[in-house]
């Protein structure tokens, strides 16, 4: 299994970007794809989680009505579409994939608190740099 992330760059304030987490030798129909963020000298921080199965997303605040992720599930490809951004938002963006084995509902936000080394597979990373 591979993630590959993609899209990242160097944008304007206000500025746009998509990224992509590409899912190959994978396949599971039930699973969530978060995308993190880390900056220099910052923690982690969790910015979007969306289930395959049904669609639902979550954001926190930092983020929420700026950033938008999709899943495209026959290519499991997930995008996050980032729009506003602010030179804050500047990190290397990671994807990760936790596979659910029969749940039911899940509180998508509980997701974005755990560590690392709780999902199944993690990206590599993106490198998001927005200039003011």
């Amino acid at each position: 299994v591979q993630l590959v992330e993609s899209g990242g760059g160097l944008v304007q304030a206000g500025g746009s970007l998509r990224l992509s987490c590409a899912v190959s030798g994978f396949n599971f129909d039930d699973y969530a794809v978060a995308w993190f963020r880390q900056a220099p000298g910052k923690e982690r921080e969790g910015v979007s989680v969306i289930r395959s199965r049904d669609g639902r997303t979550y954001y926190p605040e930092s983020v929420k009505g700026r950033f938008t992720a999709s899943s495209d599930n026959a290519k499991k490809v997930v995008y996050l579409q980032m729009n506003s951004l602010k030179p804050e938002d500047t990190a290397v963006y990671y994807c990760a994939v936790l596979i659910f084995f029969g749940s039911g509902d899940v509180i998508l936000s509980t997701i974005l608190s755990r560590s690392q080394y709780e999902f199944d597979y993690y990206g590599q990373g993106t490198q998001v740099t927005v200039s003011s």
